[in-house]
């Protein structure tokens, strides 16, 4: 089916289970409410729903500019659900995500359902309302900004102090270990010379005897190499003329007699380095000893590893300082957004504060035309020392339906349909505050008189020439107030229940505010009192 609201105040009536609830759900779908299988009347079939809005003069176009999207003053929303209970939502032809959907509903539309007026009882809707009267809305915005940026700042200091705390416990451990390293001369294959350097001393006069008897071997006593390698070098010296291979030889045995002599150098050289040394021994045994330790200590089997477990502890150690400048950068942060912040919150108490007595004023007037002459309503902000999310404000809205009975929270003193009166009256003054076009009304006449519905009706009526209203309704006081009627029915089919809704003419307008007027068939004193309704 299509329905279409060209009036300022639409009404929709019809009997108790025709259906009302449907376009409601419907609606609501629509707008980003989770769908299921339920939804679907034929489970072989999808469903969809589309609904179109008007948007001229609305300041919309960022909100499709920071969601990436093409901006149009007409907004076709639609929302598809599969057979299997699967769903997909579009914004004119693009698709968007259900946060999405949510996110423009609230710039386009209030449903005021029954149960809403629990909001009443909620800090943050009262101080939206507030915030709304006042004018403080958007300066609210950016102080919730503000100050959540301030939370998450206060967020990340405490996981750096705790990071902190922690690194504490290991500092000394790794400062300890670090200083153990630092001291120790660790290189690649340090360890291995170490051992030949001990391995050296520990046999130092094997090791010098044998190299002077090396030596001797080559240049001592009468006979050594040496001086067989100069005879022979001698000799072949004087054969050298008669051939090239003669000189060969020579030259060879020459080349090796230089090379000897000079081994027969380095040999004694090397030998008088040789020395027993008690303490040089037991210094380098006493590093080997602490390297194989610290190897052990670590779990590692070489120094490049042991290197390397070195450097991660600098590294640690290196990280607990950027801990400490962490925390003094973020703590510098936050005492320059918690200044801000403050200022934000000392500025809405001022705005707040200054709009609170014309509040109540209009809230009172509001209520004395829908019937209570003696309801008392206050607003009362008590501050806190420390900055919140509302600020420095904690809001709380007291009320008193009757005279002389002293004021309390609205859920410790006020009815079911004192609460549906004082809600309205919030709504038709937030009209006037708040930029949004259409807001529906749930059987907002639930248990009121004919004389207070008739009062609601007008109110709603007024609320009509700013934006679009429209109100289900059970009373013809209420229903007799629309410039636009539609009528919920239902038929049965061969098979099933179907309900349906459809514009009610003049004529038919007048039956159906008759039929609810009386029973039955409307009466001619009805169908008269249902003409005077309209005209009125």
């Amino acid at each position: 089916m299509d329905v279409s609201f060209p009036g300022k105040l639409s009404v929709i009536t019809g009997e108790t289970g025709a259906g009302k609830s449907i376009f409601l759900e419907a609606l609501g779908l629509v707008l980003g409410n989770r769908a299921d299988l339920a939804t679907l009347q034929n489970k072989n079939k999808k469903c969809i729903i589309e609904a179109e809005f008007e948007t001229k003069g609305l300041e919309l176009k960022s909100f499709f500019e920071e969601n990436d999207l093409d901006y149009d003053s007409t907004i076709l929303l639609r929302r598809e659900i599969s057979t299997e209970g699967k769903s997909r939502s579009f914004l004119n032809d693009t698709p968007v995500g259900l946060n999405t959907l949510k996110l423009l509903s609230e710039k386009l539309i209030d449903i005021h359902s029954q149960h809403q007026t629990l909001l009443l009882n909620q800090t943050n809707f009262q101080l939206e309302v507030l915030d709304a009267f006042a004018g403080s809305l958007n300066e609210f915005k950016e102080y919730k900004n503000e100050y959540s940026k301030l939370n998450k700042l206060n967020g990340v200091l405490k996981n750096l102090k705790e990071q902190e705390t922690q690194a504490k416990k290991e500092l000394d451990y790794f400062q300890f270990s670090f200083n153990e390293l630092e001291e120790t001369e660790i290189k690649k294959d340090g360890l291995k010379l170490l051992e030949e350097e001990s391995a050296t001393l520990e046999n130092a006069e094997t090791i010098k005897s044998t190299l002077l008897n090396t030596v001797n071997a080559i240049n001592g006593g009468e006979v050594n190499l040496l001086s067989a390698l100069s005879i022979a070098k001698q000799n072949l010296q004087g054969l050298s003329k008669y051939g090239k291979n003669y000189l060969e030889f020579f030259e060879r045995i020459n080349s090796a007699y230089i090379e000897l002599k000079d081994i027969a150098i380095e040999l004694e050289n090397a030998e008088g380095e040789i020395s027993f040394d008690t303490i040089k021994l037991s210094e380098i045994n006493a590093k080997m000893d602490k390297l194989n330790r610290l190897l052990k200590k670590h779990n590692v089997s070489n120094e490049e590893e042991l290197i390397s477990v070195k450097n991660d502890i600098e590294n640690k150690l290196a990280k607990f300082e950027s801990i400490e400048n962490d925390i003094n950068e973020t703590q510098k942060q936050i005492d320059k957004l918690n200044s801000k912040c403050s200022d934000s919150a000392k500025k809405l108490s001022k705005t707040r504060l200054s709009s609170i007595s014309e509040i109540e004023k209009k809230v009172k007037e509001v209520l004395a035309d829908l019937s209570m002459q003696n309801a008392n309503f206050k607003i009362d902000i008590s501050q806190t020392k420390e900055l919140t999310p509302t600020g420095f404000d904690q809001v709380k809205f007291l009320f008193s339906a009757n005279k002389g009975a002293s004021l309390n929270e609205l859920n410790k003193v006020a009815s079911g349909g004192e609460l549906s009166r004082l809600m309205l009256c919030l709504k038709a003054l937030l009209a006037s505050k708040k930029q949004l076009p259409t807001i529906i009304f749930d059987e907002i006449d639930t248990g009121v008189s004919g004389d207070v519905a008739d009062k609601i009706g007008s109110i709603l009526l007024k609320m009509g020439k700013t934006m679009q209203v429209v109100a289900i309704t059970h009373l013809p006081q209420m229903a007799s107030k629309g410039d636009h009627h539609l009528f919920v029915y239902k038929e049965d089919d061969t098979d099933v229940t179907i309900s349906h809704i459809k514009q009610l003419s003049k004529d038919e307008r007048i039956n159906e505010i008759a039929k609810m007027l009386s029973t039955g068939n409307p009466t001619a004193t009805a169908l008269k009192n249902a003409k005077e309704l309209l005209n009125a």
